[in-house]
Formats: C-alpha cells, sequence, structure tokens
C-alpha cells in the first residue's frame, strides 16, 4: 500500500458518506490481487475486470480507454455498482478524485503495483492526463434507512 506524506489533521466527520472506507480484509485483499472485478452502474452491466490500487488505506481505479460505453461513463451517470472480492459481492459508490498531491500517490501506486515488462507500459498510460481524469475511489455503499 502507497501512503502519502501525513499533514495536517481536517475536521472531517467520520460518519459522513465522503469519509467512509471499505473494510480493511477487503481493502487488503484488493491491494494483494492484481486485478479488480468491477460492475459499473446499477443496469444490466456485466463485471470486468480493472487495476486496482490502494492509497493509504483508500481504494482507486482509473480508466485506461475511456470508452463511452465503458465502466468509467457508466459510473458518471449512475455512481452505484459493485465489486467482487473473495467471492463476495460488495456494493459500491463511485466518487470522483481530484488533487494533484492524491493523483501523484496514485500514479506511484500504479507503477509500483503493475511494474512488470508486459505492465508497465499501461501502467504509465494510467498516469497519463487522460486516465488521471477517470481517478475514482471506491467508497461502500451507504443506505439511508428512511424514518418510520
Amino acid at each position: 500500500m502507497v501512503r502519502l506524506r501525513p499533514r495536517a489533521p481536517t475536521r472531517r466527520s467520520s460518519t459522513t458518506e465522503n469519509s467512509r472506507r471499505l473494510p480493511g480484509n477487503i481493502v487488503a485483499a484488493l491491494d494483494a490481487g492484481k486485478a479488480l472485478r468491477i460492475r459499473a452502474g446499477r443496469g444490466q452491466h456485466r463485471f470486468i475486470g480493472i487495476w486496482v490500487v490502494v492509497v493509504d488505506g483508500r481504494v482507486f481505479v482509473r480508466s485506461w480507454s475511456v470508452k463511452p460505453e465503458g465502466w468509467y461513463r457508466t459510473f458518471l451517470a449512475d455512481p452505484v455498482g459493485a465489486i467482487e472480492v473473495g467471492g463476495r459481492e460488495v456494493r459500491v459508490r463511485a466518487v470522483p478524485v481530484r488533487g494533484a498531491r492524491l493523483n501523484d500517490a496514485i500514479d506511484g501506486a500504479y507503477l509500483a503495483k503493475y511494474d512488470t515488462p508486459g505492465s508497465i507500459k499501461y501502467a504509465r498510460d494510467l498516469g497519463s492526463r487522460k486516465s488521471r481524469a477517470t481517478t475514482t475511489e471506491l467508497k461502500p455503499l451507504i443506505r439511508h434507512r428512511r424514518a418510520a
């Protein structure tokens, strides 16, 4: 797992949806594995394999091709989806990521994780401006209960 350098703490509620993170066992499995099976949106999309990295215990994905019918564009229209981890389906929310510092760390995580001769070209491409613009964090989907 790649770690950013610590900075001054911010005042954020740990109970807000934006601060929620996937459970540690799921994050560890994604960090150890090379591919993530993901289904974007609530429609009839199938699970596909994409590359995934972990930075500071947070899970990130990027699109290499940015196809109009691909997972990234589907998440733009409907940010709810699912991932498969350890034979289990986990519902997630896709959250766009901005910020040069975090994106730089994600670039480094891709280069470190996918460093084989056959993978490095694609890992470098995932650091391109086009792919960086698709950086997405996967967070657990929180179901809000309605008042009775």
